[in-house]
């Protein structure tokens, strides 16, 4: 366990510009992963009452 940390310290945080560029990558892609999961999961707890669902809102009627 004591070298795994003595890795990353060794690579993350021995130097302060790798640590903040870690730590703003780590959280903008996390918040990107978060947003995507919560998408999804709302989508498939709402499906049949979403306006895109509904088959008469938002077409234009087909000319035949």
């Amino acid at each position: 366990m004591g070298s795994a940390l003595d890795g990353f310290y060794r690579l993350i945080m021995r130097r302060n510009s790798v640590y903040v560029s870690f730590i703003i990558a780590g959280a903008f892609f996390g918040e990107r992963a978060v947003d995507y999961g919560v998408h999804k999961l709302w989508e498939s707890k709402n499906v049949g009452k979403r306006y895109e669902d509904i088959s008469v809102l938002g077409q234009r009627p087909i000319e035949e």
